[in-house]
């Protein structure tokens, strides 16, 4: 790794450490309690097999190594939790792909139908397969892959009731986490490098803005309901060209949103929806993603199960004044194979079709456990048939494959 690398990486990894040592040092002053060490290391190698689209990027393959453990404590009573699970990549090609986060670092406790979590720790919202509309509360960390799946710890104050009538969450959010970017040698990047440096926000108080969010979730029947308001610096920016021209400067606009996620089952359907309103990025716009997955069961007399997927995108942004995105109006078709064998083999194909031009990217993602404590995960991502003015033009280039071998512990 680079020594320059090493050297930005000290202070965030020193700040990391010692925020992460509050709740441990806390739930211990506690009343005695279980503590459980799990995590994974893993080695992983990344293949680009064309040569890449822009200037000073690497070409072929990239290997790296990943750490992530965790730590948890539970006290005898049940009612307090602390939890410690950073992340480290060492990338041997990617200068910026190395890096460290702390995904998850709090303390929870529990009384009656309340709850308080105060710390680092990651929130997922949605119920959708190929895009989460309404997950908003956690930065992307988009040097980790493509998928949207992979984000940041976010800091919080998280206060939560659970009643007969549905589950409210008030989130209080300080401290906001820029969207890392691929630097200049990075495979998946536009033209123009983004230079995190130049990040501007439509906030007085920078990065320090203190954003806000409500959620209410509930189950009734065959339906789960999910209804959520967020206020704040938006986790996707627009990207503006910089004074000279040569590199673009991410801009996070003060947005708020009002989601919706609805799924309803009933036997072998899963009906899915997710929907938003936005208001910050000039013109208000509104989004949504919908469709089904069925499922066939013990094909063939066997134990595995095969899921049918379709989902259907559109997004009425202005992307001259919003954060650009490659599911304007598009469809997503997929299917999930399911083993059930004592390895838990599983995988899941599908492709993005962009219903305007044609442009197709495809994905597949298989795993599999190998004895009581290794896992084997292939990925591949291809793009074909992309116009050249499509969102995705200037990642044509950057099909890859990946794959990982993992040891748990």
């Amino acid at each position: 790794m680079p020594t320059s690398r090493l050297q930005r990486l000290i202070p965030p990894l020193r700040k990391a450490i010692l925020l992460a040592a509050l709740p441990a040092v806390t739930a211990f002053a506690a009343t005695a309690g279980e503590v459980r060490t799990s995590g994974f290391v893993a080695s992983e190698l990344r293949w680009f097999p064309e040569t890449p689209q822009f200037q000073g990027q690497f070409s072929g393959a990239e290997p790296s190594l990943l750490l992530n453990p965790e730590f948890r404590y539970r006290s005898d009573d049940k009612r307090t939790q602390a939890v410690f699970i950073p992340f480290l990549r060492l990338s041997a090609r990617d200068d910026t792909r190395t890096h460290f986060d702390l995904r998850e670092a709090y303390i929870a406790t529990r009384s009656g139908d309340w709850d308080v979590l105060v710390g680092v720790n990651k929130v997922f919202w949605g119920v959708a397969e190929s895009r989460h509309l309404v997950n908003i509360i956690n930065q992307t960390d988009a040097i980790e892959d493509t998928d949207e799946e992979d984000k940041l710890g976010q800091p919080m104050v998280n206060v939560g009731v659970e009643k007969d009538w549905g589950r409210v969450d008030l989130f209080v959010l300080p401290g906001f986490r820029e969207r890392p970017f691929p630097r200049t040698q990075g495979r998946l990047r536009a033209g123009l490098v983004v230079d995190d440096d130049l990040a501007t926000f439509e906030s007085g108080a920078g990065n320090a803005h203190i954003d806000v969010a409500a959620r209410y979730s509930h189950f009734i029947g065959d339906w789960d309901v999910g209804v959520s308001v967020f206020h704040g610096l938006s986790r996707e920016p627009r990207f503006l060209p910089s004074a000279d021209g040569t590199r673009l400067a991410p801009r996070y606009d003060k947005i708020t949103q009002l989601g919706l996620d609805l799924q309803y089952t009933i036997d072998a359907w899963l009906w899915k929806f997710e929907g938003i309103v936005r208001e910050g990025h000039d013109d208000p716009f509104a989004a949504m993603v919908g469709g089904f997955e069925y499922t066939f069961f013990q094909v063939a007399d066997s134990d595995a199960d095969v899921g049918v997927l379709a989902e259907v995108h559109l997004d009425g942004r202005d992307e001259n004044r919003a954060p650009p995105t490659i599911f304007d109006n598009d469809l997503f078709v997929g299917t999930r194979l399911a083993l059930n064998d004592v390895d838990d083999t599983q995988a899941l194909a599908g492709a993005v079709i962009d219903a305007e031009d044609g442009s197709l990217s495809f994905f597949l993602e298989a795993e599999r456990r190998l004895g009581d404590t290794w896992k084997i995960e292939a990925e591949a991502r291809l793009l074909g048939n992309v116009d050249d003015k499509n969102t995705l033009a200037p990642f044509k280039r950057d099909s890859f494959f990946n794959l990982r071998l993992s040891r748990f512990f």
